[in-house]
């Protein structure tokens, strides 16, 4: 069984407020768990009117206290922004409260412009260089060890370390997860071009670790689905105006289909929409299902996280649902293809 799981960023859209996103982020993590899906990422962006999940260690708190089995987590924490012993108490606290469910995605990019970026950090110094040593850093406030505590030292720390994953979308990342033996989360929704050779990298630079004695992958993937495909792609309009915005400085809310459909796209806006958009996977039920199955087989991926961003919080519950149910199907119907085991 390959499981699936939930990347969710309190998406705001035109006519709502970031309370409304973020009590719809709430209910999708509740439908979530009730569907089987193993575990629900929020993400930190910043200066992103569309994306209420700036503070993803406040968020986790709450969504995990809204749940009780599906793990929640940061997809991710952009470490550059922030101290590593701030995040190891971050993660510590919720890893005390909710033994056994809080994931620490790290990545290195500041999820926003630099102008934002220099606020966040209060310092002018914008370089991630020192990635690799934050994370080691980081690790080791909260990793079980028998020994005094070095100082500084985290509280809550040794002992309460959630699971820790290195998120990316290049070969650097890919590289790095598989030097410090932690599993490896690509970004393929927004940056497909690596995929193969990232996870390729990774896996011929495992090396085990006391976290993870295998390697161990998950890809993140745009999904859209409804009744048919035809209203997945009249729900994907909303994804299309947003990407075009945001690639062209025009920050602003989710626009709605009904928006996407007035807007009148130029050739060149056309041409760009579609080649982002090529490795959404947008359909019915049976059309989505075939895209993830190809996408397993072709990574061999863990697991799949599925990044569903609608316009309309109900259409995304709905989308998740209707994956949810095909993919068991179709699991199910891979199971009863393999072959029987015989004793030796």
């Amino acid at each position: 069984m390959i499981p699936l799981s939930v990347l969710d960023l309190a998406t705001v859209g035109t006519g709502s407020t970031p309370a409304q996103a973020l009590r719809e982020t709430t209910n999708v993590a509740i439908v979530a768990e009730q569907l089987g899906y193993r575990r629900l990422w929020v993400a930190e962006h910043h200066g992103m009117p569309a994306v209420a999940s700036s503070a993803p260690a406040v968020l986790i708190a709450h969504l995990a206290a809204s749940t009780s089995t599906i793990r929640i987590g940061a997809g991710g924490v952009m470490l550059p922004n922030h101290s590593p012993l701030v995040v190891a108490e971050q993660f510590g606290t919720l890893e005390a409260l909710h033994p056994g469910r809080i994931d620490l995605g790290l990545g290195r990019a500041p999820g926003t412009d630099q102008t934002t970026a220099r606020a966040l950090r209060r310092t002018g110094d914008l370089d991630a260089e020192s990635f690799p040593d934050d994370v080691v850093e980081l690790i080791n406030y909260l990793a079980p060890d028998e020994g005094p505590p070095s100082h500084p030292a985290a509280t809550p720390g040794r002992g309460y370390l959630p699971e820790v994953w290195i998120l990316g979308s290049s070969l650097f990342s890919a590289r790095l997860a598989g030097t410090l033996g932690l599993p490896y989360s690509f970004a393929y929704h927004f940056s497909p071009g690596p995929l193969d050779a990232a996870l390729e990298i990774y896996r011929s630079t495992f090396r085990p670790s006391f976290l993870l004695d295998a390697p161990r992958v998950m890809v993140a993937v745009s999904t859209i689905c409804a009744s048919s495909d035809d209203e997945a792609r009249w729900l994907a309009g909303s994804s299309a105006l947003g990407i075009l915005r945001l690639r062209t400085g025009r920050l602003g809310l989710l626009p709605s289909p009904e928006e996407a459909a007035a807007y009148r796209f130029s050739p060149a806006e056309t041409l760009f929409v579609e080649e982002t958009m090529s490795t959404h996977l947008i359909g019915d039920p049976e059309t989505v299902t075939r895209g993830l199955l190809a996408l397993q087989r072709r990574t061999r991926a863990d697991e799949i996280m599925l990044s569903t961003r609608i316009h309309s919080s109900e259409d995304r519950v709905r989308s998740l649902t209707l994956v949810s149910a095909q993919w068991n199907v179709a699991q199910a119907a891979g199971r009863d293809r393999e072959p029987p085991q015989t004793a030796s």
